[in-house]
């Protein structure tokens, strides 16, 4: 049986990094040998608080869906051009004692030919973002109908910024509201609104056709539901515990509400293809770096920094 280091949180609010076994590879199935992860500062977040509501996900789970690396190891129905490649994993399950949320966050992946996305012309690094932005490309498509008018995106994460990039790339006005300054720094909007100050009605100029929700928060979202014009669109890029709004804003705006389910078919190829001819800049998203042994530092600056967009692990 084969072994592979991996991040493990065994219990909430404990993250190890240890050996766990790994399944044997099947005909169909590749070796990647990670070279690096990324933490997702929601989902990790609620796996760690032990918040995740899937009954599969019970402790102790390898989370992460975020890994790029090169296939070392080919079963024997996989093309053989296939060795080598620089690959991006959208997580994996091959593990014989732990449980995969998703199972990216591991030194060696065991997966499916067929579910990695070769990286192309793509920075390996910024490979780690593709998950993000399809989520947030899926999004825009699911939102298509509204990108001829007025979008307010509430928060400048990495799907925030990307939400805002793209649906510039379609024609839309574009305003982006954050409360950290370094965020707002690195926002691609027609306007850029410091949340912090209040009065966003005021410098707005008018209502939005869409509000794209990408902070994370209910509060955040209903403060802004006065915002949204009549008959307009809020789309929820975020992870939420639940959803907790009042009901009578979106009554009185007769409001439409829509959800993203991570990305769709194709997804991933178009944002590596969008990022690789550079219609999709990502660059300045990746703003810390640490090896895989300062995992625990990782972890606190990913989640509890504001300074931090993207943290990239080094394997």
């Amino acid at each position: 049986m084969m072994h592979t280091d991996a991040i493990v949180i065994s219990e909430p609010g404990r993250v190890e990094l240890r050996t766990v076994a790994l399944t044997d590879p099947g005909p169909e199935d590749v070796i990647v040998q990670t070279t690096y992860t990324s933490i997702s500062a929601g989902t990790e977040r609620m796996l760690l608080a032990g918040r995740m509501p899937h009954p599969m996900l019970s402790f102790p789970v390898v989370p992460g869906y975020e890994t790029v690396g090169r296939i070392v190891g080919l079963g024997a129905q996989v093309p053989p051009e296939l060795e080598g490649r620089m690959v991006y994993v959208g997580g994996a399950r091959c593990y014989a004692d732990v449980n995969p949320a998703w199972g990216g966050q591991a030194r060696q992946l065991i997966v499916s030919h067929q579910r990695v996305v070769l990286l192309e012309q793509v920075v390996p690094q910024q490979g780690v973002l593709l998950a993000l932005a399809a989520t947030a490309l899926h999004g825009i498509d699911l939102l298509a109908a509204g990108l001829d008018d007025r979008i307010l995106v509430l928060g400048q994460g990495p799907v925030g910024q990307i939400a805002a990039r793209i649906a510039r790339s379609r024609g839309s006005w574009v305003a982006a509201a954050d409360k950290v300054p370094s965020r707002l720094q690195r926002a691609s909007a027609d306007l850029v609104l410091d949340a912090n100050d209040g009065g966003l009605r005021e410098r707005l100029g008018g209502p939005v056709a869409a509000i794209i929700e990408a902070t994370g928060s209910m509060a955040a979202l209903a403060e802004a539901l006065p915002l949204l014009a009549d008959g307009g669109t809020i789309l929820l890029l975020g992870y939420y515990d639940e959803l907790r709004l009042p009901y009578m804003p979106l009554f009185l705006k007769q409001a439409r509400l829509l959800t993203a389910r991570e990305w769709g078919p194709g997804d991933l190829v178009r944002c590596r293809d969008m990022i690789a001819t550079g219609m999709l800049d990502v660059a300045s998203l990746l703003t810390h770096h640490l090896p895989v042994q300062a995992y625990e530092s990782a972890y606190r600056v990913a989640l509890e920094d504001p300074e931090c967009l993207k943290l990239v692990l080094e394997w």
